[in-house]
């Protein structure tokens, strides 16, 4: 049964899933108050869905919506969280996604190459010269943090900052959080804030060739980012593709090591099999399980009446594994070419960062899969507590 906090269920949801997309592919879950949406079919119209948004507040007031306002004591949070691109719809989205695009450019991404495979295999080196270790600790962490910080120009004595602040803000969008875990991110979101803002004034002064001072130049018929919006966007940047980059490496190993087979054939030939496998291993053990949205307007879903101010839960992981959109979907095919899995969402909120973790992804694995040495797993991982962001403590590994 759907239990998202369960560690029985974190660690294999997928059971559940199929028995909601074949009994209740829409299903009120009473513990959250949200509408669970199991089927690919609905998962990927709904994302295009203009009847629903990530907020509800550019057309209606709490108390109007249904909704208890915000804690007060959360402010910090929201103001982060609201000026980015996840949370806001048109026309402030549209408005700032255009001007944003202005520097987070195919091109730019496309120039770190050089340092993002650098970076990749300084740390695969480091993994195999010990003889194997964490992989997570030791490649899947600290490889998108080195690249966002390089990115944003984060000086190397700070980037030490950056993967804790990341971690305690993202705490905050699992289910029903603790007021511990919402006065982490809290406090996060105040330090992290106050960090990029002394970084902006930096290169107002000196720009440089970074992304923050690409977003400071960014214009768009004499509009500009507010200097919110620049903290917001930058925060993004780093909580949602390091979450997807980690959590697609550990996941995506931990399956290869249970598929051996698949795991010999993208050895066989890295260069011809790796983008398909990246496809693969996003859609086989999706990082990011649920997407919430709100509902603004009456809806119909697979014959089911969801009002207007009621949250529906897109199962991220349950549409990536539905028998109707994929052929045999418990099967890991690192060949797969028939693949529109929903991880990096759709619609007006397809992930920014896609091309990044793109990138990152076919870096650090190609380093891995093409190094002499061979891993094999030591032991078996635990999950860790998360299931909206769902991913391993640790993933032991023995290079031999």
């Amino acid at each position: 049964m759907f239990d998202p906090w369960s560690p029985e269920f974190i660690a294999h949801p997928y059971d559940a899933y199929a028995e909601l997309r074949e009994r209740t592919p829409v299903a009120y879950y009473e513990p959250t108050g949200q509408w669970l949406v199991s089927r690919h079919e609905d998962v990927s119209a709904l994302l295009r869905d203009r009847r629903l948004g990530r907020t509800y507040t550019h057309r209606f007031g709490h108390e109007e919506f249904g909704q208890t306002p915000p804690d007060p004591a959360h402010e910090p949070f929201h103001t982060l969280n609201g000026n980015g691109l996840l949370d806001l719809e048109a026309p402030d989205h549209t408005r700032i996604r255009r001007l944003v695009s202005k520097a987070f450019t195919p091109r730019m991404v496309e120039s770190l190459r050089p340092t993002v495979a650098r970076l990749a295999g300084e740390l695969v080196g480091g993994l195999l010269a010990e003889g194997g270790g964490d992989l997570i600790a030791a490649v899947a962490e600290p490889l998108p943090v080195a690249v966002i910080a390089e990115m944003l120009g984060v000086p190397e004595a700070d980037r030490g900052l950056l993967r804790p602040w990341s971690a305690a803000i993202t705490g905050m969008f699992e289910l029903n959080p603790t007021a511990e875990v919402a006065q982490r991110a809290v406090d996060a979101s105040v330090e992290f804030s106050d960090y990029l803002r002394g970084l902006i004034r930096e290169r107002r002064r000196r720009p440089g060739s970074d992304l923050v001072s690409a977003l400071i130049q960014a214009q768009d018929e004499g509009d500009a980012l507010s200097e919110q919006e620049m903290v917001s966007t930058c925060v993004l940047l780093l909580n949602a593709g390091h979450e997807a980059t980690v959590n697609t490496t550990g996941n995506g190993w931990l399956a290869l090591f249970r598929n051996p087979e698949q795991l010999a054939l993208l050895r066989s030939d890295v260069d011809r099999h790796l983008p398909t496998a990246i496809e693969e291993l996003m859609r086989y053990d999706t990082p990011l399980q649920m997407f919430e949205r709100w509902v603004l307007e009456d809806i119909e879903v697979a014959g089911t009446a969801i009002p207007r101010g009621a949250e529906v839960a897109l199962l991220f992981g349950s549409a990536n594994r539905d028998p109707v959109r994929f052929a045999d979907p418990d099967r890991l095919d690192v060949t797969r070419a028939d693949n529109p899995h929903v991880t990096f969402g759709a619609g007006i909120h397809f992930c920014l960062g896609a091309p990044l973790a793109r990138l990152e992804l076919a870096e650090s694995y190609g380093a891995l899969l093409r190094g002499t040495a061979r891993l094999e797993l030591v032991e078996e991982p635990v999950w860790q507590p998360g299931y909206v962001i769902r991913g391993l403590t640790r993933l032991l590994v023995a290079a031999r």
